[in-house]
């Protein structure tokens, strides 16, 4: 009797094609297959970054033809480093959305967090980088507080994180004490989180490290399949992604250069991107998080710690508030009264729904807030060069973020009439 193991590929060749794993479809049809699963996932609500990316280039093109400075290198870098901020809070915040829940304290508690560090580094005469890990570990508890009354008293998450909106707000009054506003040194530390631009031989070699990363990451995935005896993605496949992403930050590198070089802000903030990423697809706390979104009782009778999952979600979203609210200040070199206040929450959440995480728990990525913020200050930035008044821009993005949710809440439906929800 022979003993060798049935090879694969014919196997998969004679399951149905109904039944074939879309991943396989690939080798089996080529380019072909991609197109039809490109297509089936459409049909079955697993619409991605599609709409979001259609939508970035729809609106670029409006403002480039209505205003050509508005894809210029400075203008391009004052995008980003006026991102980064509400950008890295938006990360928080999809962590707390892809377990079903919100978080409406997340402008409170950047505020907060950018006057303590604020009150440490010039009215105390802390050093920045103790007053900046006091100011992180401020937000941190906070969102402890926040996750514990929630996980604990089974009090909503709305109304935990409203009382906190409100309350945080005191204490950041009381924080202040008389003084409205503290200004940092032009040349100081904590300036120099956003005023910082590497040369261009920097932003160069980033891109060979990403690029490498990505492909040695590829490379070491494929051969665990294959130890596994899964099949696994054509080198074709790998070899097309990886110049694909390195045409895209050399793009970008480029625009930067044009203008001051890359900023240590946008660094920052996608390696905060690239490291929750990694950490919702690669690790079992990640799995839980999606598992709790999805099903909560599913999860718990799975032996996942549902609480735990839910108070760390809440903490993480806290810190990187708190972070977002450091970089804020940074930038605007002052923390006040009116720090993370205005449009700082809805930019926020706006960011991550529009981007595409799920409003129902359990779908979204980290990658919705980079692109989610693409697109709310690039709106935001385009209406400022023509000129137009604040209401008109508060009406657009209101219609953005519902034109989002609507996108959300259809394609929900369709990934349910397929079975996928």
């Amino acid at each position: 009797m022979s003993t060798e193991a049935p090879d694969t590929t014919e196997q998969a060749a004679a399951v149905p094609e109904d039944v074939i794993d879309p991943r396989l479809m690939v080798r089996e049809h080529g380019v072909r297959g991609y197109w039809v699963i490109f297509r089936r996932r459409v049909r079955g609500g697993e619409l991605g970054a599609l709409p979001v990316v259609i939508g970035l280039i729809v609106i670029w093109t409006i403002f480039y033809i209505q205003e050509p400075r508005f894809l210029s290198a400075q203008n391009l870098t004052n995008l980003v480093l006026q991102a980064t901020a509400v950008g890295l809070i938006s990360v928080g915040i999809v962590l707390v959305l892809l377990l079903g829940e919100i978080d409406l304290s997340v402008g409170s508690v950047s505020g907060l967090c950018a006057c303590v560090l604020a009150v440490l580094n010039i009215k105390q005469g802390w050093p920045a980088i103790p007053a900046i890990l006091v100011a992180i570990l401020v937000g941190a508890l906070i969102g402890l507080i926040q996750g514990s009354i929630f996980t604990r008293f089974g009090v909503p998450s709305f109304v935990v994180t409203l009382a906190g909106l409100i309350g945080w707000q005191g204490v950041q009054l009381a924080v202040l004490g008389e003084t409205g506003t503290i200004n940092f040194p032009f040349d100081g530390p904590v300036a120099a989180l956003t005023n910082t631009f590497f040369p261009p031989w920097v932003g160069y070699l980033l891109v060979l490290l990403a690029v490498g990363a990505y492909v040695g990451s590829a490379l070491i995935g494929a051969r665990r399949r294959a130890a596994a005896g899964l099949l696994t993605p054509p080198l074709i496949d790998t070899v097309l992604k990886a110049v694909g992403l390195g045409v895209l930050l050399v793009a970008a590198v480029l625009v930067f250069n044009s203008d001051r070089g890359t900023p240590l802000a946008l660094l920052i903030f996608v390696g905060f991107v690239v490291f929750f990423d990694l950490i919702l697809r690669r690790t079992r706390y990640g799995r839980s998080i999606f598992a709790v979104g999805g099903n909560v009782e599913a999860a718990r009778r799975a032996g996942i710690n549902v609480s735990l999952v839910r108070v760390t979600a809440f903490v993480l979203c806290s810190t990187m508030a708190a972070i977002g609210g450091i970089l804020a200040a940074s930038r605007l070199l002052a923390a006040g009264q009116s720090s993370g206040g205005g449009e700082t929450l809805l930019y926020a959440i706006a960011a991550a729904v529009i981007g595409g995480t799920s409003l129902f728990g359990g779908r979204g990525s980290t990658y919705s807030a980079l692109l989610g913020i693409l697109v709310i200050f690039s709106i935001a930035n385009g209406m400022d060069l023509l000129g137009l008044e604040s209401s008109i821009k508060f009406m657009i993005t209101g219609a953005v973020l519902l034109a989002a949710v609507i996108l959300d809440a259809v394609a929900r439906r369709g990934r349910a009439a397929h079975g996928r929800a």
